[in-house]
């Protein structure tokens, strides 16, 4: 991992963008690095735009602001994109991880997404309704992550998220997440 990587999640209330904030930094201190998660919120309400941050790297974390010139952005729900700039500062060479049931190819023209972004789609809805038959798609966005970035290992992330959900929600839980692991797709940047 380079000295930091910053990572923005962009929700809506009740998608659970910060608990998946938080579950990645406890993945990545599980396994000795050093990491923060923080929410930013703006009205408190369920379906409202929710950005919540998180940082990792192998060395302590001094920096406490807001992350504006993220590494990578995670936005679980495509329809932020008419409201929201979710592309804001996301660095050059940057990662995006979309939710959604388009190809990445039709996202990059409606969304004029730049070439040098590494851009990975999964339809992270369709895997939670059919494994946890509620559109929460926090958890299937923690196997994208994980793709994209490697940061953490995948097993150790589904350790962390059957830990946060016990018993069968937990076992479903880190279904989503494999699930959407294998099936994020990437184009673009270093593809």
């Amino acid at each position: 991992m380079k000295e930091m990587f910053e990572v923005r999640w962009h929700g809506r209330g009740g998608q659970g963008a910060v608990t998946a904030a938080e579950l990645s930094v406890y993945a990545a201190i599980e396994e000795g690095k050093y990491a923060q998660a923080f929410p930013s919120f703006g009205p408190e309400r369920r379906g409202a735009p929710v950005v919540a941050f998180s940082r990792f790297s192998d060395k302590p974390i001094l920096i406490r602001s807001d992350i504006y010139n993220p590494d990578m952005i995670i936005v679980l729900d495509p329809t932020l994109f008419k409201n929201v700039n979710v592309m804001e500062g996301l660095k050059a060479n940057g990662i995006a991880v979309v939710n959604t049931s388009k190809p990445a190819e039709d996202i990059i023209k409606r969304y004029n997404f730049p070439g040098n972004i590494k851009l990975g789609v999964v339809n992270a809805t369709r895997i939670a309704m059919d494994i946890l038959r509620m559109p929460i798609v926090n958890t299937a966005m923690l196997g994208s992550f994980v793709k994209a970035t490697g940061i953490v290992k995948l097993e150790t992330i589904i350790n962390v998220v059957k830990r946060r959900f016990r018993g069968a929600a937990g076992e479903k839980n880190a279904e989503a997440v494999r699930r959407a692991y294998n099936e994020t797709v990437f184009v673009g940047g270093d593809g």
